[in-house]
């Protein structure tokens, strides 16, 4: 059984309640990082909360700053009852589609999780085919599930550790700064220097209309 639900305002625990009272338990939530970059992969998180250990503060990774970001991951690692992510590489999203790749990323995470889960709530409109138990898609979930929430951070966390060590490798793209999105300094460097195979998206733009 997979079904959509609507969501706003501010995340709690009641889909997940729900979920257990009708013995769906344990309840995963599902989100993603990097859907509209220009370099590095997508990237998913999968998260099974203890509700007598829910994280004070959870809520979409992109309302938070970056060091309460670091603390809340902190805690979901530490208190929750299980994690996993899942990623696909920009040469892979380059090869079928964001949407897709998004969702295998997805699945990679549910799939991985080292306590099997009875159900999982999916940030979005698209539930994943392929997963081991029923979901629900549940649109603005990381505003409004804390598990989501909770997913959300950790795929934001590790895909920009992620691209802080690829600007390591190149520093001319300044990825440390801007983890790969499409800010005048990145488009200006991917002017001056183009693409770089593997790292980069070439089916997004400016990128597709280069001679790479």
């Amino acid at each position: 059984m997979n079904k959509q639900s609507p969501g706003r305002g501010n995340p709690d625990f009641s889909l997940e309640a729900s979920a257990k009272a009708a013995g769906n338990w344990p309840c995963a939530g599902v989100d993603e990082a990097g859907r509209g970059p220009l370099a590095g992969p997508v990237v998913a998180a999968a998260v099974i909360l203890d509700p007598h250990l829910v994280p004070f503060g959870l809520n979409d990774s992109k309302q938070l700053s970056a060091k309460k970001r670091d603390v809340l991951f902190n805690a979901i690692m530490r208190d929750a009852v299980a994690v996993s992510v899942g990623s696909v590489s920009a040469e892979t999203i380059d090869e079928t589609d964001i949407r897709q790749a998004t969702l295998a990323a997805m699945k990679q995470a549910v799939r991985g999780l080292a306590v099997a889960p009875r159900y999982a709530l999916i940030d979005g409109r698209d539930v994943p085919d392929g997963l081991p138990c029923d979901a629900e898609a549940v649109i603005k979930g990381d505003g409004r599930s804390q598990s989501i929430a909770a997913a959300s951070i950790v795929a934001k966390v590790l895909r920009d550790r992620m691209l802080r060590r690829a600007g390591s490798a190149y520093p001319a793209y300044g990825l440390q700064s801007h983890a790969g999105y499409g800010t005048a300094a990145h488009r200006e460097a991917i002017q001056t220097h183009g693409g770089v195979a593997r790292m980069h998206r070439f089916t997004f733009s400016p990128l597709r209309a280069m001679d790479n």
